[in-house]
């Protein structure tokens, strides 16, 4: 194996060791008693179930040579009573083996649901840096197969692998007892190559099952992503693009599973050869020492019940290796996201943020989203207590940058960006959010009703309180017109509401959080000058009492605030009030006198 080749099926199994004692303590967890009283419990049933399993064979000989009055029964029961006990060890080895499941079950459970959430909590830590470079449809599609393999890894690793290993072992022991070496080496060489031959192929074929994985993801999240941009595509005429684009993946995934599909089925034809070739060559010797009257005709048919009791199992080994590797696969690939570590982490003393005021200080502030562009470029910014600051400039010049910098989305890389004099790195990231209320330029709801929209602003909110928000934000008038009210369903991302609605819908929202901070980013830009002008006049209402940080690109809703800084190039060029920079005659009345005229040129 060429040393490449070498270096990655290494990686590979240290991958799936990984994978292995990552799972340890959902299966055996410190502290919680009643889990490891279940597995061990489990595991005792499963030993009692394949020493009955063991044993009947034994009986089913009894009874062949009680009719054929040759040998000596294990019981004094006689050739009836020996198949009704026959009978009767096949039920209980059934009954104990579901038995089994029935106590893990709960186990097995309580792993999926804590590593599901485990990873779903995972990813709300993850920064917007990582997001913004993934695709929902491949993190959803990571998460739904990495959950399905936590749970077949641990019913089959626990009560496949293990069992098959037990049972080969005392059918090992009672062939070698009850005949000869012959028939242990027989069944050793059957199984040595069947395993061998299993694993071989079974390696080749996960390769062709990433891919085939791989393939899936891509045309699932070609699908979502042309779902959820449903009007653009409409814009431009683009259904019949999409759906080439959308059979295009499927059909990569079509011939990586057809690979798939024959990879396996010359895996099932080469493991019956093998089976078959081990069960005939332990017949044939069986059926010699019969002749030869060495053995009676229930030796011959324990022989063969031993044999097809051991190869339906090694016939599932197959399968379920197949299966335990992919599940590995899957859940490497779910352990990888989760070992993905946040941009954005608390510090080891990380304080709650107290706000007293809610003065916002950038001090001589850095970042760039990569290393090599540097966005701002040490600036310098105020907004005293209760002030509202405007933060105005061309486009690329930084200005929604610094609203993520103050949600703390990202990190400075120079300087510090405080709070009431507390650096936002050195408070708790749930104590910074809670104090800032952010209205975007496109409010994006869930797919749910008006009020569960509003009241997603405060957990545990009551009616009355989503009702004041929703009047503060002037938008209570609208909902209680429309026939269902608060629980009119706002569809897809709020797409069966206007702009001005669902703007009005996010104000409420934020307005019943109550945060001390409010940060407006853009929140008028995409609309109307009617529109505007009632939002404008919520947001007002809004900012009453509180610290208000507004990114805008249209300087007529800033002219009021107190003060506008003026950024270009990632550094703050102007700033003062806005008569203070019109009077300067700058860049900001430069950028103010075109509005103007644009303005006037629409009109």
């Amino acid at each position: 194996m060429p040393p490449a080749e070498t270096s990655i099926a290494s990686d590979e199994r240290r991958s799936g060791l990984r994978t292995l004692r990552r799972m340890g303590p959902y299966l055996w967890p410190s502290k919680h008693l009643w889990v490891k009283q279940r597995v061990v419990l489990a595991i005792a049933v499963l030993v009692l179930a394949k020493l009955i399993a063991v044993y009947t064979p034994m009986l089913y000989k009894g009874a062949v040579d009680s009719l054929a009055a040759e040998g000596v029964p294990p019981l004094a029961l006689g050739a009836v009573g020996l198949t009704i006990a026959y009978g009767m060890a096949r039920i209980f080895t059934t009954g104990f083996q579901q038995l089994r499941d029935v106590i893990f079950a709960p186990v097995g459970q309580r792993a999926l649901r804590h590593l599901a959430l485990e990873t779903f909590t995972h990813i709300h830590r993850l920064s917007m840096r990582y997001h913004i470079t993934r695709k929902t449809g491949g993190l959803s599609r990571i998460i739904e197969r990495g959950v399905k393999g936590v749970e077949f890894l641990l019913r089959f690793m626990l009560f496949s692998i293990g069992p098959l290993v037990l049972e080969l072992t005392l059918v090992a022991i009672v062939l070698t007892v009850l005949f000869d070496a012959w028939y242990l080496a027989a069944v050793v060489v059957t199984i040595g190559l069947y395993v061998w031959f299993t694993f071989a192929i079974t390696e080749w074929r996960v390769k062709l099952r990433r891919e085939m994985n791989k393939q899936d993801t891509d045309a699932n999240q070609k699908a979502i992503d042309s779902l959820l941009n449903y009007e653009t595509v409409k814009y431009f005429g683009a259904e019949k693009r999409e759906a080439e684009r959308y059979d295009g993946a499927m059909r990569a995934y079509a011939q990586a599973a057809l690979k798939t599909a024959y990879s396996l089925a010359f895996l099932n034809f080469g493991q019956s050869l093998f089976i078959t070739a081990g069960l005939v060559s332990v017949m044939v010797m069986a059926a010699m020492g019969v002749q030869n009257g060495e053995l009676t005709v229930g030796d011959f048919v324990m022989v063969n019940a031993y044999m097809i009791q051991i190869t339906v199992p090694l016939n599932f080994l197959g399968t379920v290796y197949r299966e335990i590797r992919q599940s590995l696969v899957d859940m490497g690939e779910m352990f990888d996201l989760l070992e993905q570590p946040a941009d954005v982490s608390d510090a080891s003393d990380a304080k709650s943020l107290k706000v007293t005021g809610g003065e916002i200080r950038l001090k001589d502030v850095r970042f760039g989203y990569d290393s090599d562009r540097e966005i701002l470029k040490g600036v310098d910014l105020v907004a005293g207590a209760g002030q509202t600051v405007a933060i105005v400039g061309s486009t690329g010049s930084g200005k929604s940058t610094i609203g993520r910098l103050l949600f703390r989305f990202y990190d400075v890389t120079g300087g510090a960006l405080t709070i009431d004099g507390q650096d936002v790195r050195q408070v708790t990231q749930e104590s910074l959010h809670a104090a800032i209320g952010v209205v975007p330029q496109d409010t994006v709801l869930f797919n749910d009703t008006i009020r569960y929209n509003i009241a997603y602003g405060k957990a545990g909110a009551d009616q009355a309180a989503v009702e004041q928000a929703a009047r503060d934000a002037q938008i209570h008038d609208f909902i209680t017109s429309l026939p269902e009210g608060y629980d009119t369903q706002v569809g897809e991302r709020g797409l069966k509401l206007s702009g001005g609605e669902k703007q009005r819908v996010g104000i409420a929202r934020t307005l019943l959080k109550n945060p001390p901070i409010l940060l407006l980013d853009e929140a008028t830009s995409a609309l109307d000058t009617d529109t505007e002008q009632e939002i404008k006049d919520a947001l007002e209402r809004a900012a009453q009492g509180r610290t208000v940080l507004t990114i805008a690109h249209r300087l007529s809703t800033v002219a009021e605030a107190d003060t506008i800084v003026v950024l270009e190039q990632g550094e703050v060029v102007e700033q003062g009030s806005h008569d203070e920079l019109l009077a300067r005659e700058g860049r900001y009345a430069h950028l103010w006198h075109r509005q103007q005229a644009d303005d006037q040129a629409v009109a």
